[in-house]
């Protein structure tokens, strides 16, 4: 991925186009996996990685056979080309669309961040540019976002007369707190990739060149941890945004003793005694 420069005056924000002849010969999402590590393109550059319903489906598919892939154990997502993740929805199909439609689109981008909350395995955004409108409500559905120095974060549908769409309203304030949630969906406001880290929307900036092998390195370190216990430590954090203390509390007291039925405590308790490193299976 060639590395994005950086803009030397305020961004403004992208827009989006439809599908191109040339683009429709090109896959929606590419797909590599190294070892335990599967990364996820999207792949429209041309579109700035705007989300449409193929891009959406290809990525639901994705996800689907990741799941049933035990060797699978770390996911990365990311954008193609220099500018941008994720620009947001693809605005120039959605312009003549009337409410059905628009219901129906907006069921299948909340299918996407379920599948993406809900997946077993981790998922690490890697926002290489513009993480705007979809494109911040796709990352915000990730476990957790490195971003690039030139990254721009943004909810800016109020300037379309809509609200966010794709779990926005939900998400974004159980990341960094309602009151800034407030401020970024009200005002339509890009953020710079470091006011994102200030504020708690991304864990970490690094510089272009850096982004991919740092997300890379941080999931083969996940990749090496005993799948099942990621898995329940991923569905009790998920959970604790829904449950009182008491009852996330008892969650969490039962995810933690059925691991102890696991071939897989067995092996890191005994490796931790036998001062070696464990090797798990996901048993």
């Amino acid at each position: 991925m060639t590395e994005p420069t950086t803009p030397t005056r305020k961004t403004p924000a992208p827009t989006t186009s439809t599908t191109t002849i040339a683009e429709a010969e090109e896959p929606r999402l590419l797909v590599e996996r190294e070892g335990p590590v599967l990364t996820l393109t999207i792949n429209r550059p041309k579109a700035l990685n705007a989300l449409d319903a193929d891009t959406m489906h290809a990525l639901l598919e994705a996800l689907g056979t990741a799941v049933g892939t035990d060797e699978i154990r770390c996911v990365i997502l990311t954008g193609a080309g220099e500018r941008a993740f994720v620009a947001g929805a693809d605005i120039a199909a959605m312009v003549d669309i009337g409410s059905w439609e628009a219901r129906a689109f907006t069921e299948l981008g909340h299918a996407l961040g379920d599948a993406m909350e809900t997946l077993p395995i981790p998922i690490i955004a890697a926002v290489n540019g513009f993480a705007l409108g979809g494109g911040c409500e796709l990352a915000v559905a990730c476990d957790f976002i490195y971003a690039a120095r030139t990254a721009r974060f943004g909810q800016p549908e109020v300037n379309l007369g809509l609200i966010p769409g794709f779990g926005g309203t939900q998400r974004l304030p159980r990341r960094i707190g309602v009151a800034r949630a407030r401020e970024l969906i009200f005002t339509g406001e890009i953020i710079s990739a470091d006011e994102a880290l200030r504020i708690g929307l991304c864990n970490r900036v690094f510089e272009p060149a850096d982004l991919l092998p740092k997300a890379r390195a941080t999931a083969a370190l996940i990749a090496g941890k005993p799948p099942l216990a990621i898995a329940d430590a991923k569905r009790a954090l998920r959970r604790s945004e829904e449950l009182s203390l008491s009852a996330g509390n008892e969650l969490e007291q039962q995810l933690f003793a059925g691991l102890f039925a696991t071939a897989d405590r067995r092996e890191g308790m005994k490796a931790f005694l036998e001062k070696r490193p464990a090797k798990f299976h996901g048993r």
